[in-house]
């Protein structure tokens, strides 16, 4: 019999909330995170705003001279690893040597060390300084992210980052719960981080026309997925991770269960660098697929996390991926989307979508979509607009969609 995995510890670094009772509360009364940029002036730019996370204490996680030498991500994801395994009951200075080898960590991040790297790169050519960090090398890859948590917690096991663009964080969760299925190890810290809010990245970004450049005077209003109105996304900040295990490892120890990972499911529509297909057909399959892992119909779906971009070709992809999949149940089931509050965290944005999942299932109710003041009759869902709706969830779908045309879903599973 496959071993089943849950989920038994959470931690989130958010732009709506430092800690999970914070980004809690935030999303259920739909509390925007998004803000004018401060990290740096970013007037000369046609896009000024970001889900910034000014108020997270860099310092209060890694020491001010190791500081110089990582990126962003590392300190963020620090403080997100700790409350998750605070949260789980799990105390890394109280392991066993065999206890902290029995525990991997797989992560997901789209730019990650990227804005490590940028930062070297400016300092170097502009003069400013006659050397640069002797680690501008290791820390500017993504693998050493993972390594960086590793050391902190002296876990021996697995240590992988995944990077798929925006799924890569739900590919991550997907990869570590086939990890502990397949016997490899009982236990995993997973989840996602990215800190992206670079000059160059937002310049790239411009070029793709895919952040929108109509709200820097009123960010909190700047991300709305599915209304007619919207023009791009709004790049975001943070880290949500997670503690996976074994249930069974996770009833022996009386842990809290928040709920069972019970399907997953990824696809690639060998399409394009940067668009979606208009067919939706490979996105559809994924939530299908996953679906089928986890032995249910689309009638038994209560609740869908949305990938919600607030581009214009994302929701109506999204929209009809939906259809494909659900079938007439599409038109019937809840659904909401994260980044209308947070804006798309890239490779993180899968974790963030399966926290606010666990909030909307332990609390029956689902966190709004907001800014959706003039929905869009080509996404014609039910998006729960403001102020979200109370609905007892047992079995939910997160959606990721992905650059290079890649999705992935999970289903989620409340234990009772």
């Amino acid at each position: 019999m496959t071993p089943r995995v849950v989920i038994t510890g959470m931690g989130v670094i958010s732009p709506n909330g430092l800690g999970k009772r914070a980004f809690c509360r935030a999303i259920l009364d739909g509390k925007s995170g998004v803000k004018r940029i401060s990290r740096f002036d970013p007037s000369a730019l046609p896009v000024q705003i970001a889900g910034e996370i000014p108020e997270f204490d860099e310092l209060a996680w890694i020491d001010a001279r190791e500081r110089k030498h990582v990126s962003r991500v590392v300190p963020l994801c620090l403080a997100a690893s700790t409350e998750a395994l605070e949260d789980s009951g799990l105390d890394p200075a109280r392991m066993s040597l065999d206890e902290k080898r029995e525990i991997g960590i797989i992560l997901g991040s789209g730019g990650g060390a990227q804005e490590f790297s940028e930062e070297m790169y400016r300092l170097w050519h502009s003069g400013q300084v006659k050397r640069v960090s002797l680690f501008s090398i290791p820390s500017g890859t993504m693998g050493t992210i993972s390594s960086e948590v590793q050391m902190r917690f002296g876990f021996r096991g697995y240590s992988h980052v995944v990077t798929t663009g925006c799924t890569s964080s739900t590919d991550a969760i997907g990869y570590a719960c086939e990890h502990i299925q397949a016997g490899v190890q009982p236990r995993f810290l997973v989840g996602g981080v990215d800190s992206p809010i670079t000059p160059g990245i937002i310049k790239g970004y411009t070029l793709l026309r895919a952040l929108t450049t109509s709200w820097n005077d009123t960010p909190e209003r700047a991300s709305r997925p599915f209304s007619a109105d919207r023009d791009g996304f709004v790049l975001s900040e943070g880290s949500w991770m997670f503690v996976l295990e074994d249930h069974e490892h996770a009833r022996a120890r009386g842990a809290r269960i928040y709920a069972e990972i019970a399907g997953y499911a990824s696809t690639c529509e060998a399409f394009h660098r940067v668009r979606l297909s208009e067919s939706a057909e490979e996105p559809a399959r994924a939530i299908t697929e996953a679906l089928e892992e986890a032995h249910l119909a689309p009638e038994d779906v209560h609740y869908v996390n949305l990938h919600g971009t607030s581009t214009e070709l994302n929701d109506r992809v999204e929209t009809r991926a939906l259809k494909l999949a659900l079938g007439e149940h599409a038109r019937s089931v809840p659904m909401s989307g994260l980044k209308s509050q947070i804006g798309h965290a890239q490779g993180a944005s899968g974790a963030a979508g399966v926290a606010a999942t666990l909030v909307a299932m332990e609390h029956s109710q689902i966190p709004p979509t907001i800014n959706l003041d003039l929905p869009d009759p080509e996404c014609d869902l039910d998006y729960v607009p403001d102020p979200g709706r109370k609905v007892h969830i047992e079995h939910a779908v997160s959606n990721c969609v992905g650059f290079g045309s890649k999705n992935s879903a999970l289903v989620l599973r409340k234990l009772t």
